[in-house]
């Protein structure tokens, strides 16, 4: 399958939001922070037609602002998104409806004093795809999709539990008819029973309606049930891309192998119930990273060239690219075990 969604050396900075006497105080000499995050830097990946992409990384990595600027929710500082060649903004502006998004806190997403069924309507009958008068059942039609009764669009967001709630989003989102979703940690707010509904009503709603996904998690159980490859940031760039099965079987870069191996483990053992290895050193300030690769000093595998020269994404298989120097010592401290 060709690429369907391209991101094309997407960077994307947060200035600093200085007030006036912070900016007269800055000129006059005093101590004020006036560089830029990097929240995300030079990222190229592409999503084929049908596939869910899975993206993880500690928190802070860019995951969510490479989701939102995917989405056409926030500018990038350079670079541009297409959608099967087209562009998803124009002039810092979304000009299409084609990409939507099913966000973390639903409670937080929907509008606490509109009825549920007015808020999923609100979009299709702006952009056309239903009218006021066939609204109703054009929103009844999609609450039964996700499992909700349509008796109940008549209910505001505050008489609905988490799991109902993010149903609800996910109509909303659906409801625009989109052929690409970016969903940004969509079970974490919820019960862990809850959250398996919703990853199998995620499965069944992808394979029925052919949706190119972006799946951002923390859960890498999750992550690796419904993606089909995972994409690996740190400290705003991709290090690492493939399919599920190769990068969790076998991690090529040391972060990958470092960011799974920290995932706890029950042991039967009454001194130590939960194992589960600490990534080594602290996450370097995006103010001001480092030089060279930006995992170098937490890397066990460093030398001089990693502090000096950013690694270009290698392949290493059709499918599978890393950002590393070693990545081929890594591989082989792999096999031996």
């Amino acid at each position: 399958m060709s690429a369907f969604v391209h991101i094309e050396n997407i960077s994307r900075l947060f200035g600093p939001n200085l007030t006036t006497g912070e900016k007269i105080a800055a000129k006059l000499g005093s101590k004020v922070e006036t560089r830029s995050v990097r929240a995300v830097s030079d990222v190229t990946l592409s999503v084929r037609k049908g596939e869910t992409l899975g993206l993880v990384g500690e928190s802070g990595c860019g995951k969510s602002t490479l989701g939102r600027v995917i989405a056409g929710i926030l500018t990038p500082t350079s670079g541009r998104v297409t959608i099967d060649g087209a562009p998803v903004m124009k002039n810092g502006t979304k000009v299409t409806t084609r990409v939507q998004t099913v966000f973390q806190d639903p409670f937080a997403s929907l509008d606490p004093r509109m009825k549920v069924g007015e808020t999923v309507a609100e979009g299709p009958i702006a952009h056309g795809l239903t009218t006021k008068a066939q609204a109703g059942g054009y929103v009844a039609g999609w609450f039964e999709r996700v499992g909700l009764d349509p008796v109940w669009v008549d209910r505001y967001p505050h008489q609905f539990s988490g799991g109902q709630r993010q149903r609800i989003a996910i109509a909303r989102a659906l409801a625009m008819q989109p052929d690409v979703l970016i969903c940004d940690e969509p079970v974490a707010s919820l019960d862990v029973s809850i959250q398996a509904q919703i990853i199998n009503l995620f499965l069944e709603l992808t394979r029925d309606l052919g949706l190119t996904c972006v799946f951002i998690s923390h859960d890498l159980s999750v992550v690796q049930h419904v993606s089909d490859r995972v994409a690996v940031m740190y400290l705003g760039r991709i290090v690492e891309l493939g399919p599920v099965q190769e990068v969790f079987g076998t991690p090529a870069h040391p972060y990958t192998a470092a960011l799974f191996g920290s995932v706890p483990k029950l042991v039967l053992d009454a001194e130590e119930l939960v194992r589960f290895d600490k990534i080594m050193g602290e996450v370097p300030s995006p103010l001001s990273p480092p030089s060279g690769c930006y995992y170098h000093p937490r890397c066990p595998l460093a030398t001089e060239l990693c502090s000096l020269t950013q690694p270009d994404s290698a392949p290493i298989s059709e499918l599978r690219t890393v950002a590393c120097h070693h990545f081929e010592v890594q591989m082989a401290s792999l096999e031996k075990k």
